[in-house]
């Protein structure tokens, strides 16, 4: 028998987050999520959706994004499969569209519509705050981020996590540790330099996080250095992606004047747990 705790499971395992931050589904992960065996069938449970959409005033390519990857058919050969990039709405009206009697189904309306939900307030609110509560909040989510980053690493065989996780600085960071970023912004010893990072920042390395994560469990990765290779990978692609959004580089944005730590202290109003409990 499911439950909530499969569910949460289950449809936060597939989530992805693209080089803006932003969450979103792939259709074909979310087909055997929801226990559909063939796409034909799957595919016309989206049609149905992309109506829903349209129907409620929103844009169909805001929320459903075709894309192609190229797949293996057996002795080296491949070929282009198509695939959606889903958001969470239309991951709600897919399981609105789509086959009741499955429990997988049930489960995923509950899912959606309670995160939908959440994401709403969320966008509202967090354009509300002021940069320093945006710091915090961001700041709150790497620390969870690296929480479960470092548990996914532990799990391959990571043993030094100093090296593991300037092997991600290093390639978002153009070559930097985390002590060579820690002097470049003329930080204290052992201060912590992500406690010294704007929103900006912090959302670069939050999605360096969460990618290094994902692709840890998705590779099946075996080693140690496996895992530090796949770090620095990760960490290059998204410097990669910045440079060619023509966004600044990481080591280029502005180190804010006040640590988290010293914004605690003096600004007794801005907590981070409170800000946690709006999202």
């Amino acid at each position: 028998m499911k439950n909530i705790e499969y569910n949460i499971k289950t449809f936060e395992n597939i989530k992805h987050i693209d080089e803006n931050g932003k969450e979103f589904w792939y259709a074909r992960e979310l087909m055997l999520a929801l226990e559909y065996k063939r796409w034909d069938k799957f595919i016309n449970v989206i049609e149905s959706s992309k109506i829903s959409c349209k129907k409620s005033g929103s844009l169909i390519c805001d929320h459903f994004s075709q894309v192609g990857k190229m797949v293996e058919i057996g002795s080296g050969a491949k070929r282009k499969q198509k695939d959606y990039k889903l958001s969470r709405y239309a991951c709600y009206l897919i399981a609105q569209n789509g086959d009741s009697r499955k429990e997988s189904i049930a489960l995923a309306q509950t899912y959606f519509a309670i995160q939908t939900r959440k994401q709403e307030l969320k966008e509202r609110e967090y354009s509300e705050l002021s940069e320093d509560e945006k710091r915090f909040y961001q700041r709150n989510l790497t620390r969870k981020g690296n929480y479960s980053l470092n548990q996914a690493a532990k799990k391959v065989g990571v043993k030094n996590f100093d090296k593991f996780h300037n092997s991600g600085y290093k390639g978002l960071y153009n070559g930097e540790t985390a002590d060579d970023i820690a002097k470049r912004k003329g930080l204290r010893y052992r201060e912590d330099i992500l406690d010294n990072m704007g929103s900006d920042e912090l959302i670069a390395n939050l999605f360096r996080i969460s990618q290094t994560e994902q692709k840890l469990k998705r590779d099946n990765t075996k080693t140690e250095s496996e895992a530090n290779t796949t770090h620095y990978e990760v960490g290059s692609k998204i410097r990669k992606t910045i440079k060619e959004l023509g966004g600044t580089m990481p080591e280029d944005l502005p180190t804010p004047d006040k640590s988290l730590k010293e914004l605690e202290k003096k600004n007794k109003d801005i907590v981070v747990e409170e800000i946690d409990e709006y999202f």
